[in-house]
């Protein structure tokens, strides 16, 4: 992967966990990047980035913040999405409402235009991107 690509993932990818940029943002620095997908995994602290390529690039995230709640509550992911799209929930807490809600994880389709969310048993939300 090129390290121009790497470093514009990397400070799209602080700038997010420090709540300094939106979704919305991360979403277009990553598509200009040539991203087609990311994963968020919780319970590693990891986030993996999927070229169309097929190129991936893995990236340490600081560890939850609190415990991963055993019930996964759809909507209280719902809220916490939506929050995020009013703009009044950055990533940081949107972190730990999604992990309160029982979100091991998830998966950012960006050419999919939609974003699906996991719980401990497999349970699922899927949220379309706005048009």
């Amino acid at each position: 992967m090129e390290h121009a690509i790497e470093s514009l993932i990397q400070e799209t990818q602080n700038a997010s966990n420090e709540g300094r940029i939106h979704f919305g943002q991360v979403v277009g620095n990553l598509l200009s990047a040539g991203v087609e997908s990311y994963a968020v995994d919780y319970r590693t602290s990891r986030v993996t980035y999927y070229m169309p390529c097929d190129e991936t690039l893995t990236l340490e995230q600081a560890p939850a913040n609190n415990q991963i709640s055993v019930e996964f509550s759809g909507p209280a992911i719902k809220e916490a999405i939506l929050g995020a799209q009013r703009g009044e929930v950055m990533y940081p807490q949107f972190k730990q409402l999604s992990q309160a809600a029982g979100c091991v994880g998830y998966t950012v389709w960006i050419t999919g235009r939609h974003v699906t969310y996991y719980g401990r048993k497999g349970e699922t939300h899927v949220e379309r991107f706005p048009d």
